[in-house]
């Protein structure tokens, strides 16, 4: 499984390049016909596979518990996140892989129960949850993506 864990990595790297040079208000900005932005879009991905991985498995999550409230699905932007946090955010979407890495070699999820999506796909293990995060991390790049492409449209 250590592919798709390196297929996670490679895609928040594309994802963190993709909005290199996107100013604050930029990342921070729902256009019309969203329920969104691009920093929740980065939040979420990091709180769902947490989520996913860690929390379902029992285990503590590695990243603050305050985020988990702010981007689960279902969940809008509540607030203006500071230059500062999404700095952090940042940091996080990649350091938050790499300790994943080691729980997973570290067999940290070996009490990973089975559960089926809203997508209906079916997670009988750890496994299965990358496999779920990875097209899970795609749907959000979808959606950055667009994001993007309508705030630099727009200038």
């Amino acid at each position: 499984m250590q592919k798709g864990i390196e297929r996670l990595k490679k895609t928040r790297i594309y994802l963190l390049n993709l909005i290199e040079g996107l100013t604050t208000e930029q990342l921070n900005e729902v256009p019309a016909g969203f329920n969104n932005n691009i920093i929740w879009n980065l939040g979420h991905l990091i709180t769902s596979q947490q989520s996913i991985c860690y929390l379902r498995s029992g285990v503590k999550v590695f990243i603050d518990e305050k985020y988990l409230p702010f981007y689960k699905p279902q969940t809008k932007p509540d607030k203006f996140v500071e230059s500062a946090e999404i700095e952090q955010m940042k940091k996080l979407f990649l350091t938050a892989i790499d300790q994943f890495e080691k729980d997973y070699e570290g067999k940290l999820f070996s009490n990973h129960p089975a559960w089926t999506t809203m997508y209906g796909i079916e997670v009988k293990d750890i496994d299965d949850a990358i496999h779920f995060a990875l097209f899970h991390e795609g749907l959000h790049t979808g959606y950055i993506m667009a994001l993007k492409r309508l705030l630099i449209d727009k200038v």
